[in-house]
């Protein structure tokens, strides 16, 4: 199907994290350190946080407040009523590397991925958990043996969706009524794991590097394809429905705008951190699909 694909947003140095939150798009700009957001057709832009730890993943507890990733320092912050920044939680001590995407459920209980080993350093790739901060701050390891634990969504029915980035897989959990994660399963299989551990190589083996993720109305799943140059709709077993090629790499998307079918797609030419902090190349695309975001008319 041919799509038209607009540019709402550019100038950035490398957007994670996109959330449609109160008629307005919110997202990360990770080396300029600001959490920004902005109107439907990329207007009325403004900063809402500056984390100098480096901001990815957003959510939103049942209050309204603002949490935010930030990576380097492993700490997920909490932004005020007055807009000033505190600790949430510091997850020092159970991340295996920088913080990275998150989910918030309906209680407040935010699920948290790590890279597991430095990746912009050159390390070898190694499995890592996925954390659970509590509304309290309380952090416990959810999950283990999770290969680049990223983009996460919860379904209606409270079944935790985590794309592993270079897993070949999406992985899914039932969220149990204290928020601890059972009946551990595939939700979609794009490949065996990886044999190789060196990153290049790594990404050679890969089908689908599912990054950032977004649910639909009808229960499918977009995924930005960190290393196909494509965002994927799939459905539950990994069926691959549709398919848009914005002809630059992606990373990240999120379905809003007025009625839920707007597409939002961060991209930028690489994921490279030497590259893109000195650089000002990173854009926000657009495309409208046909079914909506969940939960909207």
């Amino acid at each position: 199907m041919s799509r038209d694909i607009t540019t709402v947003l550019t100038g950035f140095s490398y957007t994670e994290g996109p959330r449609w939150h109160q008629g307005r798009l919110w997202f990360s700009d990770m080396y300029t350190h600001q959490v920004l957001s902005a109107a439907e057709d990329g207007r009325e832009l403004r900063v809402e946080a500056e984390v100098a730890g480096q901001p990815s993943g957003l959510g939103w507890l049942p209050d309204g407040r603002l949490l935010i990733v930030s990576m380097r320092d492993r700490k997920l912050l909490r932004r005020e009523a007055d807009g000033t920044l505190a600790t949430h939680a510091d997850l020092w001590d159970k991340a295996g590397g920088h913080l990275n995407d998150m989910v918030v459920d309906r209680h407040g209980r935010a699920f948290v991925g790590d890279f597991g080993f430095d990746l912009m350093g050159g390390e070898p790739l190694k499995p890592t958990g996925l954390l659970r901060v509590d509304p309290d701050g309380t952090v416990t390891e959810a999950a283990g043996e999770l290969w680049f634990p990223n983009g996460s969504v919860i379904t209606d029915d409270q079944v935790l969706l985590v794309n592993e980035t270079f897993g070949n897989r999406i992985t899914a959990f039932d969220i149990g009524d204290d928020g601890t994660l059972a009946h551990r399963r595939e939700w979609a299989r794009f490949g065996d794991l990886p044999t190789e551990t060196e990153i290049p190589k790594v990404l050679g083996q890969l089908a689908v590097a599912g990054d950032g993720a977004a649910l639909d109305a009808e229960g499918a799943l977009w995924v930005a394809d960190a290393v196909g140059g494509r965002v994927v709709r799939l459905r539950e077993g990994g069926e691959i429905l549709d398919e848009i090629t914005p002809g630059t790499a992606v990373f990240a998307c999120a379905l809003g705008g007025e009625d839920g079918r707007t597409l939002f797609v961060c991209a930028a030419p690489d994921f490279h951190e030497e590259a893109r902090k000195n650089a000002r190349e990173a854009t926000i695309l657009a495309v409208r699909v046909e079914v909506p975001a969940r939960g909207t008319a």
